[in-house]
């Protein structure tokens, strides 16, 4: 079974950067379009980065110019980097495993992985 597991957050001071690691255990990796989303304390769950498996990326409109993800996939392992970061930027991060054409209540997701940011 496909596991995900998220590493690299903390307690970053605005205008710093993080870099947030999301390794996939099992065989699927490659073809799955692999996404980054956070939760803020009493928000919903939005998506933050989002790359195919061709390397294809989205990026909501909050995070563009900042964040970049990128995966690597012999290491079945995709990145967030994270840049000039905001005090809103603060969430709990979550990987986000989708196979295309499948549904999306059966997508995968890791644990999540905190970052806060001092002001």
């Amino acid at each position: 079974q496909v596991q995900l597991v998220e590493s690299g957050g903390g307690l970053v001071q605005a205008g710093g950067s993080l870099r947030l690691s999301c390794v996939a255990s099992g065989s699927i990796f490659s073809i799955s379009d692999m996404g980054w989303y956070r939760q803020a304390p009493g928000k919903l769950r939005e998506l933050a980065a989002r790359i195919t498996g061709g390397g294809s990326t989205n990026y909501a409109d909050s995070v563009k110019g900042r964040f970049t993800i990128s995966r690597d996939n012999a290491k079945n392992t995709v990145f967030l980097e994270i840049n000039s970061l905001k005090p809103e930027d603060a969430a709990v991060y979550y990987c986000n495993l989708h196979v295309p054409g499948t549904w999306a209540g059966a997508d995968l997701w890791g644990k999540g992985t905190l970052v806060t940011v001092s002001s």
